[in-house]
């Protein structure tokens, strides 16, 4: 992946590595010939999600697709949520030649809504339906808020930095032409001079997404992960 790739993959790769956690859980291929057991089950499952009719209303997905989501979270996650270690562990697979750990923290951050140290299977979903089949302006509301990491409504340099370095760390070797320390640093500065319009030192909601919606690479990456399932 060449640098100017990596200009991109901080606002990408949620959707990308997303997927990744979706063959991982086996939700492209599950089958939904047992509907009625899912059904059953949601009834004894530890920590079981609400209806599939209101997440049905809730979200994106049809009643289907929720049964076929759901089988494929309990066989991973029998508890029914699923914790931080898991999901280091999930990066920790796809990328063996960097250190996933610190994404993996900022990424878990942003799907435990409620900040109870788990996500159930409604966090889950509803994060999955925004990045999946959510407008635009959800996706990179959604995204926006993974880099505002002390979720003040602003995104600073140093935020930004973090979770760059974090992307970096978790890319590991498989950068071309290898990464020099500074680069992260680099990178930041060339983000910042494209959103920060009023030059404030930091970056608002308003500011991300014009930044975003008026850079063709993002948008057409974007609808390449349309409906994966």
């Amino acid at each position: 992946m060449n640098l100017e790739g990596l200009e991109m993959i901080a606002v990408l790769v949620v959707i990308v590595l997303f997927v990744k956690v979706l063959e991982q859980f086996g939700l492209l291929e599950a089958s939904i010939d047992d509907s009625v057991e899912d059904e059953l089950e949601l009834a004894t499952v530890r920590h079981r999600p609400e209806g599939l009719e209101q997440l049905e209303a809730q979200t994106k997905f049809t009643k289907k697709e929720l049964q076929i989501l759901y089988r494929g979270f309990k066989n991973e996650c029998p508890s029914g949520v699923v914790n931080e270690e898991t999901f280091k562990e999930i990066y920790s697979q796809f990328f063996p030649q960097g250190d996933a750990t610190t994404y993996a923290h900022f990424l878990f951050n942003a799907f435990d809504t409620d900040h109870n140290g788990t996500v159930s299977f409604e966090d889950f979903v509803m994060g999955l339906s925004i990045l999946l089949r959510g407008s635009v302006h959800e996706k990179l509301n959604w995204a926006f808020n993974l880099y505002d990491i002390n979720k003040d409504g602003y995104i600073t340099k140093e935020e930004m930095l973090d979770i760059m370095k974090a992307i970096y760390d978790m890319m590991g070797k498989c950068t071309y032409p290898i990464l020099k320390e500074e680069t992260p640093r680099q990178h930041v500065e060339i983000f910042f001079q494209k959103m920060d319009k009023n030059k404030d030192g930091v970056v608002t909601i308003d500011e991300f997404i014009d930044c975003c919606q008026n850079d063709e690479n993002i948008m057409r990456s974007m609808q390449l992960f349309e409906n994966v399932i």
